[in-house]
């Protein structure tokens, strides 16, 4: 970092600074630059730390803006450290997901139709104002009413609006591609099942994706790269999806992603592979469990391409199941598929006990984040600045954690 500084201009701070204000600032729960500044005045911590320097609030938000991508790289570092100290054990790992809020409102979201209602209207009014420009001699104009400064706010206003509706059909024409392969796989997959089995396959074939952009279709003009989601509660929110692979017994987070997809399905191998690409001094999990949200046979397959053992369940789970289920005797099924084999692994006293770690793993990690620390809406816009983000929140938490795993 310290050789993307220049010696030209005033004094700069350190990158060690600045970059020790902000994993302190994030492990307690100080996120706006604005306050990791005053906090260099008014906490003795943060003074300490800052050497009893006051970086300014813009030289902080710049640092983080910058250096994002460097920060991304001390979070391996971190896990290094951490199993070097002895805290850190990868037997098994649990995969979930939360919400957190974009740093964009979900009214400032414009949906594909609504966007076509207004460019009419605009048009409409653009021609109105060219007829009353050239009937201006003609007609009496209300004081301070400037024709080519509405013409001008009304252009600006259409140049946006279809750079919105492009983008929208973008989006639409990539997710008719992924569908459409989605398509063609099943339809091959019920080809090959009644070339199997001599019989047309049971249920309703699947229906071709619809191509072009739904009416529906929304992006947000504060933050284009962040989505409307469903959030805990009830209600939907202008959200990004972040993901963490968390290790059970230390609570520390081993992968860290953010995704647009609102849906956990397609989150399972990118994970597993961020997994698969630690250094081998971290370790590699033996088994992964994570919620019904995570569950296809893909995603089993890919645990088991990766040599770990998934534990995810393949359903919502009965909190009182019947006396006779419980009961039953349990029997290994005979060539079983990978599915049926976890499902089978899923019901034994074993995978019970791994299984439960999942309430217990991931889940405290985000409640502690989002309502002890408070980090509950990024700082940054798009795509790329929250990821880094989330990896400066989930590094600073793992720090703070192997704090409270040192012995007495």
């Amino acid at each position: 970092m310290s050789g993307s500084y220049r010696g030209s201009g005033s004094a700069s701070y350190h990158p060690k600074v600045l970059l020790a204000v902000l994993v302190y600032g994030y492990a307690t729960g100080v996120f706006s630059s604005r306050k990791l500044e005053r906090a260099t005045y008014d906490s003795v911590a943060f003074r300490f730390i800052a050497a009893n320097d006051h970086p300014d609030h813009d030289t902080i938000a710049a640092f983080r803006r910058r250096f994002l991508k460097e920060i991304e790289g001390l979070f391996v570092q971190v896990l290094l450290l951490a199993r070097e100290m002895g805290v850190l054990k990868m037997g098994t790992v649990g995969l979930d997901g939360t919400k957190i809020h974009a740093n964009a409102s979900r009214h400032s979201a414009l949906s594909y139709e609504h966007a076509g209602k207004i460019e009419a209207q605009l048009k409409a009014e653009v021609a109105e104002l060219m007829a009353k420009a050239e009937a201006a001699d003609q007609a009496d104009l209300p004081d301070g009413f400037s024709i080519p400064d509405e013409l001008a706010l009304r252009e600006e206003r259409l140049r946006k609006l279809a750079a919105a509706r492009a983008k929208i059909e973008a989006r639409a024409k990539e997710r008719h591609a992924r569908e459409q392969a989605e398509y063609e796989a099943q339809l091959a997959a019920r080809k090959e099942k009644e070339k199997n089995s001599g019989k047309k396959p049971g249920g309703k074939p699947p229906s071709p994706p619809a191509s072009g952009p739904s009416p529906t279709d929304q992006i947000n003009l504060t933050d284009e790269d962040s989505r409307i989601m469903p959030v805990a509660g009830g209600g939907f929110e202008q959200c990004y999806n972040a993901q963490a692979v968390v290790a059970a017994g230390s609570l520390l987070v081993v992968a860290a992603e953010v995704v647009q997809a609102p849906n956990d399905k397609q989150q399972l191998a990118p994970m597993v592979d961020k997994i698969t690409v630690l250094p081998e001094e971290v370790g590699r999990p033996d088994t992964l469990v994570a919620d019904s949200g995570y569950f296809s046979a893909a995603n089993v397959d890919a645990c088991a391409n990766a040599g770990i053992e998934p534990l995810i369940a393949t359903g919502r789970q009965a909190h009182y199941p019947p006396l006779s289920e419980r009961l039953a005797e349990l029997l290994p099924p005979d060539n079983p598929t990978s599915v049926e084999a976890m499902a089978y692994r899923l019901k034994t006293p074993e995978g019970e006990r791994l299984y439960a770690l999942r309430k217990q793993t991931p889940e405290p990690v985000f409640g502690i984040i989002k309502s002890v620390l408070g980090f509950r809406q990024f700082s940054m816009r798009g795509h790329q600045k929250a990821c880094g983000e989330w990896n400066l929140v989930t590094m600073a938490w793992n720090i703070k954690r192997m704090f409270a795993l040192i012995p007495a």
